[in-house]
């Protein structure tokens, strides 16, 4: 059985753990190591866009990393219980002209026995920055 560390239920420790992970795996901007995290079957809710499983999250991040450059995420604690962790996001990057952005929102996390995300829900604001405003 695919098993993915830190299991539920979660402490406050395995919570920013899980975190510390996801936020490594996004900054790695690989689709494929972050799909490893989720289930098969995984249902996200990501701005407007509705992805289900693996093979549509592979696709989404595909594309996603073709249009946002420069790409740098940072993850923040909010909340946890037993098997779902919510944070806070920032991450900024450059747009295919040259344009720099600082997306921020909050994501839902909700995780199955084995570890692996079975949904994530994430609310994502667009801000337009100058270069010399990056914080990231």
């Amino acid at each position: 059985m695919e098993q993915k560390l830190p299991l539920p239920p979660f402490t406050y420790e395995t919570a920013i753990e899980k975190i510390q992970l996801a936020e490594d795996a996004w900054n790695s901007q690989d689709p494929e190591r972050v799909s490893k995290a989720y289930t098969i079957d995984s249902e996200w809710r990501n701005r407007n866009q509705f992805v289900n499983g693996r093979e549509e999250i592979v696709q989404f991040l595909t594309q996603k990393w073709k249009k946002e450059k420069n790409y740098k995420l940072k993850k923040e604690y909010w909340a946890h219980t037993e098997n779902r962790i919510a944070v806070r996001f920032e991450y900024e990057y450059q747009d295919t002209e040259g344009n720099w952005f600082r997306a921020y929102g909050n994501e839902n996390w909700e995780f199955d026995a084995n570890g692996l995300m079975q949904k994530r829900f994430a609310s994502i604001n667009d801000l337009s920055i100058k270069e010399e405003e990056r914080k990231l």
